[in-house]
């Protein structure tokens, strides 16, 4: 191999991405990962680097990191800089910011280089790969692992985006203790579980939280929709949705105007001092300018059963870039892992390493 061709190339830096890295790393591929750039597009986009869980509160859920107070464990294994960015440990487990941390300085620790950019555009047609950063310049490699993630989905109302950053927003845990939000209402889009995930999250600031679904039961699992149904400051709106955002340019947000899916004729207005969007999320490929094989719906298709090959040899997918069915970081990582030995394999079987 040339000095100047990188082995392995990871773009991505969730779950996925620093499972991958820290595979690949630890069998001696020298992996460099995109991790993203931290602009104020991406951070409205969700797509700002170390992925949809550090956009999320308390991780109940990741096998190994049980409730407790992880609070001499994060001073140990993270350096100080990277302790600075976090929200200050609460001893009550591991949270979304805090485990990407960790992730991330695990994949560090075995040698893999990080560089903070977004790569706007690739060059699949022949080997070696072709990528192209934000900053700039050419990334030549033999090998890619693609693991984008998902971003969150927007309602698309001219109101969201008007009152975007003034009380519209899709990330509770990046928004939701803003002074604003605390002892007010606040209204939240969606049934599902992220949706009352960030209900109950809100909870602890707001003074009610509407929780807004255009079913007759939410969507959520049993255990989280009765976490819901359970909080006193959760209200639940069944049979609604979102027809336009209340606001003005000295307050921002002041509340929702809300529609019967029954009746469209009937609606409701609601005070609120914010409206937080959980209405899912659409993987983030378009980068990818068609060069891969991809579902109707947008997600990277793995094209062999159980492995995380794609339709270009040498190119791989992880995480919830390929994944719309389970979509949990657990997965994620799994799959990040699956593509590091894919990738491993298929450079001794094309390169040698």
């Amino acid at each position: 191999m040339s000095s100047s061709l990188e082995k392995l190339v990871i773009i991505g830096s969730g779950p996925a991405g620093w499972s991958a890295a820290t595979y690949a790393a630890r069998a001696q591929l020298q992996p460099l990962v995109y991790e993203g750039a931290i602009t104020e597009a991406n951070r409205m986009a969700g797509t700002l680097p170390l992925g949809q869980l550090s956009l999320t509160s308390e991780v109940e859920n990741y096998a190994g990191f049980p409730h407790g107070d992880l609070g001499g464990f994060l001073e140990s294994a993270l350096p100080q800089e990277r302790r600075m960015v976090m929200p200050p440990h609460e001893g009550k487990g591991v949270t979304g910011p805090e485990l990407m941390e960790l992730m991330r300085q695990q994949a560090a620790n075995f040698g893999t280089r990080i560089v903070t950019d977004d790569i706007l555009k690739v060059d699949f047609s022949s080997r070696p790969f072709k990528l192209y950063p934000a900053e700039g310049g050419l990334v030549e490699a033999a090998c890619v692992i693609v693991a984008t993630g998902a971003s969150a989905n927007w309602l698309g109302l001219p109101s969201e985006e008007r009152f975007k950053n003034r009380g519209v927003s899709a990330c509770a845990v990046c928004d939701g203790a803003l002074p604003r939000f605390r002892n007010r209402p606040i209204v939240v889009i969606g049934g599902g579980d992220s949706a009352v995930e960030e209900a109950t999250y809100l909870s602890k600031f707001a003074s009610t939280v509407h929780l807004v679904h255009r079913r007759d039961q939410l969507r959520a699992s049993k255990i989280m929709a009765q976490r819901a149904l359970d909080n006193p400051k959760i209200t639940i709106h069944f049979n609604s949705g979102l027809a336009e955002v209340l606001g003005n340019d000295a307050n921002g947000v002041t509340g929702v105007r809300l529609a019967s899916t029954l009746d469209p004729a009937r609606e409701e207005t609601v005070d609120a001092a914010g409206v937080f969007l959980a209405i899912g999320h659409t993987p983030n490929t378009g980068f990818l300018d068609g060069q891969l094989d991809l579902t109707p719906k947008k997600y990277i298709v793995w094209t062999k059963h159980f492995r995380t090959a794609t339709s270009v040899d040498g190119v791989f997918a992880a995480g919830d870039v390929a994944d719309d069915y389970y979509r949990q970081a657990i997965s994620a990582a799994g799959t990040g892992c699956m593509s590091a030995l894919d990738a491993e394999r298929w450079l001794a079987e094309h390169v040698g390493h």
